[in-house]
């Protein structure tokens, strides 16, 4: 069975992390979307908040892991803020990380 580019996309993005919090990108409920079109990978995601430290980074972090990628040329990285980040979007995995209960949120 062959791992096909959209699952070895979202595992490189499980390799970002925002400098500030332990928790990866994905487990964090930052990444809304990833689609390839020909040897463009596209991520569309949000920031924890508009005023984020990491809003220049966080995306450039994003690009580099994501050209690394066989048959990737480059990624394009959409930042939205409809709908907003919202720790309920936080996964189970990130929610056991940061101690925060199932119920919390």
């Amino acid at each position: 069975m062959t791992t096909s580019t959209i699952d070895l996309l979202y595992s490189e993005l499980k390799q970002v992390f925002d400098p500030e919090i332990p928790v990866n990108i994905l487990d964090l409920g930052l990444v809304y979307e990833v689609t390839v079109e020909g040897e463009v990978a596209k991520v569309k995601m949000t920031l924890t908040s508009q005023s984020c430290p990491e809003a220049k980074t966080i995306p450039e972090v994003v690009k580099r892991r994501c050209n690394t990628v066989p048959g990737i040329k480059s990624t394009t990285v959409d930042i939205v803020w409809d709908p907003a980040w919202s720790p309920q979007l936080i996964s189970a995995e990130g929610r056991k990380i940061l101690g925060i209960d199932e119920n919390e949120g």
